[in-house]
């Protein structure tokens, strides 16, 4: 794959074959297979790869916007397009929920691969498999066949998805809930090596009581320095950083590189190195091993992609993204 390739959905310069290696589409999650549709809807994948790298080359940041929907869509009730539904009488959006306020994104890039696969296969592709194929295929074998779920949880929203001020034994425990593992916790926290972060999830590390200091000693000094020129004390809430400054639109392993440097923008992403002998030695390994990191985070995106998911009759197909099918 060529050096200069703009990331498509999550992932850039990474070798479709490498990563096929390490997930096989086995038939064995949970009912799904990625075959699902290759008979009712041959072209689904073919379409959402097509708008979503349309999208991507509009913005380079939607390819982490995208990744993070996906992520607190399945840590809420499990990867059924909840995080989708907007108000209405019966529903109460997790879009308004702490997480998602103002924050998250990517909710027209979904509508328009919806709109194109109603026109190709009416009644067909749910939206938890659009947002699963949007961040997966073609790196790694995605395994489909999610249905919609008929309500959200504005409550899980707000406590179940990890945050960037939690401790560590509390984002594993989230984790462990959902049936993922340390290894997935540090993998899965590596798709912080695209996008960017708002001003007010950081903050906290930056200044001390007296505002002198480091409230975080752990930040590498300089880093800081250049952090607080555009997050001051009060202010500037919504102001965007890179997650990863040395290469905030590639999909790489420098995340795991600016931990060990002490530049790691989130505490939660400075505490898999400092409050965990387990957790620091896969950072390290990823750091030195762009491969290896690689291999465990599309086996981890897979693993996520399985968290309780409605198949069968359960739930149903949505017609629009936002809302259920008798919406009223």
């Amino acid at each position: 794959m060529a050096t200069s390739m703009v990331c498509l959905v999550a992932l850039c310069l990474v070798s479709p074959l490498l990563l096929a290696g390490a997930v096989l589409g086995n038939p064995g999650y949970g009912g799904l297979f990625p075959q699902f549709y290759d008979h009712s809807c041959p072209k689904a994948k073919e379409i959402v790869h097509s708008i979503v790298a349309q999208a991507v080359a509009r913005e380079t940041r939607m390819a982490a916007s995208l990744v993070r929907l996906h992520f607190h869509d399945c840590f809420v009730k499990g990867c059924d397009a909840s995080v989708l539904l907007d108000n209405s009488t019966n529903i109460v959006s997790e879009k308004g929920s702490n997480p998602n306020k103002n924050s998250i994104r990517g909710f027209e890039v979904v509508d328009e691969i919806k709109v194109a696969l109603e026109t190709a296969c009416p009644g067909t592709v749910s939206c938890a498999d659009i947002l699963a194929l949007a961040v997966g295929g073609p790196y790694w074998d995605v395994p489909l066949g999610r249905r919609d779920s008929l309500g959200a949880s504005i409550q899980g929203s707000n406590n179940d998805i990890p945050a960037p001020n939690n401790t560590l034994p509390t984002i594993i425990t989230k984790f462990k809930r959902l049936g993922l593992n340390i290894v997935d916790v540090v993998a899965l926290s590596g798709g912080h090596t695209i996008g960017l972060s708002r001003c007010t999830s950081f903050r906290q590390r930056l200044y001390n009581q007296s505002g002198n200091g480091l409230a975080d000693s752990t930040l590498d000094v300089s880093y800081a320095a250049q952090l607080r020129q555009g997050c001051p004390r009060s202010g500037g809430d919504d102001n965007l950083f890179p997650l990863d400054i040395v290469t905030s639109t590639k999909f790489d392993n420098f995340y795991f590189k600016n931990i060990l440097a002490g530049r790691g923008l989130l505490s939660s992403d400075e505490v898999l190195l400092t409050k965990s002998a387990e957790t620091a030695a896969l950072v390290k390994a990823y750091a030195n091993d762009v491969h290896l990191f690689f291999q465990h985070f599309a086996q981890s995106m897979v693993n996520m992609g399985n968290i309780s998911p409605l198949t069968g009759s359960q739930g149903e197909i949505r017609k629009n993204c936002r809302r259920l099918n008798n919406f009223h």
